[in-house]
């Protein structure tokens, strides 16, 4: 499959926009980006997490035939007499799942069938054995038994030649078992998306090296590869830059060659030593958005050879979010993988929060014992433990807005995002 590349000005704003609401920087990407990486086919035993490059249909019906749902007797529901208490004589034989029964059922006969045993001729209902008294070669029951009862119809699931998936769809375990069923053997799915993550700054060192004490342990690129791997895509360790333009133009050079996407974290604002957005803009194409979102803000988009670059803040607060609310959809979009809305709940508050119009806010929140939201003591960005403590996000608008104990809000577990 050929893919064409991305354009230049996949990622530009309209002229004059000087922050950039969330809703429209997620519908810019949606808009600008699509698949980048190539297809291949998989049998279906090999193909969880993957993401379908073409629609599936049914090779065969669910079930193939009429099948028995319970352990019982068969019988043909017309040939039943009017009456309370019902006497059928039993017919030879028994139809077991695999073993179906090869001759007709005569009307007013009853015959033992299993459950899973394909339905014979002559039968359209099924009494479940713990409803009648057997009487050697014969049973009892009481009417009222409806005609049809305690069948599997055949292809009631699915039917053959139905459309089960759609392109873009990204294949769960359950989703595997009805691809199965259906006879579905091998599929086309998309290769892969490769993801390279790179950190910058002179101050940061790898853990497991002895800091000095103006140096910190790189905190960012572990937690993004993390994220990446739990997202399912190919997480590559693009290295730690130190803030040297040529040190740092070489690393983006070596992640164009060996990734899809790059995201970097770090030098994406516009200060002295932010040169990966001076890189960007200057060697590559680069649309610097100050996104009106907190934590965060500036966020660097751009192509950097051809390859999808996305600059977020350094403090791991920031970067996380800034990977969850932007990262995230970007490269669903670049691997494939239809959109989707991230799901949030409706739930109470535990905090009191008075905030300003003009930034989207997301705050570190956790449900309590009650189901209410509490949210994180501090917002600062640097409070990695706040990250570690929370299992979701509150989501404030835009607007200016107040919060009270009690008041509902938007809550958006981590497991909407994939972990």
């Amino acid at each position: 499959m050929s893919i064409p590349p991305l354009k230049n000005n996949c990622f530009a704003m309209p002229p004059g926009v000087e922050w950039t609401p969330v809703d429209a920087a997620l519908a810019l990407i949606k808009k600008g980006l699509h698949p980048v990486v190539g297809t291949e086919r998989v049998t279906v035993d090999l193909a969880a997490d993957r993401i379908l490059s073409t629609e599936v249909s049914a090779k065969r019906s669910n079930p193939p035939l009429a099948n028995s749902a319970v352990d019982g007797y068969g019988f043909c529901h017309d040939g039943l007499a009017d009456q309370d208490i019902i006497d059928l004589p039993l017919q030879n034989g028994v139809s077991a799942a695999g073993k179906p029964y090869a001759s007709d059922v005569k009307a007013g006969y009853a015959l033992r069938i299993l459950t899973g045993a394909i339905i014979p001729s002559g039968v359209d209902t099924v009494i479940l054995e713990e409803d009648v008294s057997v009487n050697g070669a014969s049973i009892t029951f009481r009417s009222g038994l409806r005609c049809g009862a305690n069948l599997r119809n055949a292809a009631e699931d699915v039917a053959q030649g139905q459309v089960i998936f759609q392109a873009g769809h990204l294949l769960r375990p359950q989703d595997i078992a009805l691809l199965a069923a259906t006879g579905v053997h091998k599929i086309s799915v998309y290769k892969r998306l490769k993801v390279a993550v790179i950190s910058t700054g002179t101050e940061l060192i790898k853990v497991g090296d002895i800091a000095r004490d103006d140096q910190i342990f790189d905190a960012n690129k572990p937690m993004l590869l993390n994220m990446l791997t739990s997202w399912g895509y190919d997480a590559v360790d693009g290295g730690h830059y130190i803030d040297d333009p040529d040190v740092i133009r070489d690393g983006l050079n070596a992640a164009a060659q060996n990734a899809d996407a790059i995201f970097v974290s770090g030098g994406a604002s516009a200060g002295d030593e932010d040169y990966v957005s001076k890189l960007l803009k200057e060697e590559g194409i680069l649309n610097t958005w100050r996104v009106a979102v907190k934590p965060g803000r500036p966020i660097a988009m751009a192509l950097w050879n051809g390859t999808p670059t996305f600059g977020f803040p350094g403090n791991p607060v920031a970067a996380f979010v800034c990977a969850l609310i932007f990262g995230l959809p970007a490269l669903k979009t670049l691997a494939g993988q239809f959109g989707g809305t991230v799901k949030s709940y409706q739930v109470p508050a535990a905090f009191d929060k008075s905030k300003k119009a003009g930034r989207r806010e997301y705050l570190r929140a956790r449900l309590n014992e009650n189901g209410h939201a509490e949210v994180f003591k501090s917002e600062g960005s640097g409070r990695i433990s706040g990250l570690a403590w929370s299992d979701g996000l509150i989501e404030l608008p835009d607007a200016a807005d107040t919060v009270k104990p009690g008041d509902m809000v938007t809550y958006i577990p981590y497991s909407s995002f994939g972990f």
